[in-house]
């Protein structure tokens, strides 16, 4: 039997984004570390079951004493995942980085990597809907259970703790900001998706926040985050929705070149939805 056109360019795509990810990886072993990635600091968190987190953490420029810093908590796709504590710094993280950025909006930056074979969310990214596990994944409980303990650590705004994700990350988004609805000042979710049913956006529908999606995903159907944003609307939410013309799953690109992310991302601060 003939595969379908569709089904031939999701392969497609699939496999350029496989061979992008060896690709960039590859590079990097060749080349050793981009400057830009010495900035982030290479850390391990232990949790309070004794479990481990790799991540790696950006800090502002000068930090000043009697200063306290917002911080955004970024998470990586599928294709970042492992224990190098390296890969989760391919996408998106220059971006954050750019002597510019770190100039005009001084924070911390933290980017935590899922093991392999395990995800932020524990649902399928090629379904239409998924309903909210009832409990985080392991990888996600500790991210969280590490930014907590780095506001204690560290001269961190609590009314400014930021998230953003892509491809599975996007997904993580969406769960983090369901389950702890009180704790982040926005959230940008990228080619990702959630569960759009009433209660469950409802929790969270006073976070700002800013969806990306390419209108030529083939990966993570487009429809899962229009799905998300007319949900959040009907909740009573204003999200902003940005779907990238002529655009395949790497929408990212677009997303964290897009330096109205950040005028917009750094001038939120928390909100309380009780």
């Amino acid at each position: 039997m003939l595969l379908s056109q569709r089904k031939i360019m999701f392969l497609a795509t699939v496999w350029s984004l496989f061979v992008s990810s060896l690709h960039a990886q590859s590079v990097g072993k060749q080349n050793g570390t981009d400057e830009w990635q010495t900035l982030f600091e290479r850390r391990t968190f232990d949790g309070s079951a004794g479990e481990k987190l790799q991540y790696r953490l950006m800090s502002p420029g000068k930090v000043d004493p009697d200063t306290k810093y917002p911080i955004v908590l970024f998470l990586h796709g599928a294709g970042e995942r492992g224990d190098d504590n390296q890969a989760q710094l391919i996408h998106g993280m220059r971006e954050f980085a750019t002597a510019d950025r770190r100039q005009k909006f001084p924070c911390y930056v933290i980017a935590p990597q899922c093991p392999q074979n395990k995800k932020w969310v524990e649902v399928p990214w090629d379904a239409d809907h998924h309903e909210q596990p009832d409990l985080p994944s392991d990888s996600l409980r500790l991210t969280h259970e590490l930014i907590e303990r780095l506001s204690k650590e560290l001269p961190i705004d609590t009314d400014r703790i930021y998230i953003t994700g892509l491809s599975m990350g996007g997904f993580g988004t969406f769960d983090a900001i369901a389950r702890w609805p009180d704790f982040f000042a926005a959230a940008a979710p990228i080619c990702g998706g959630g569960d759009s049913t009433a209660e469950i956006v409802a929790r969270y529908r006073h976070v700002p926040i800013w969806v990306f999606h390419g209108d030529r995903d083939l990966v993570v159907s487009p429809q899962r985050s229009r799905d998300m944003v007319e949900a959040l609307k009907k909740a009573g939410g204003k999200p902003k929705y940005s779907e990238l013309m002529d655009t395949g799953h790497d929408s990212w690109n677009a997303a964290y070149s897009n330096n109205e992310l950040y005028v917009w991302m750094f001038a939120e601060f928390r909100r309380s939805g009780r």
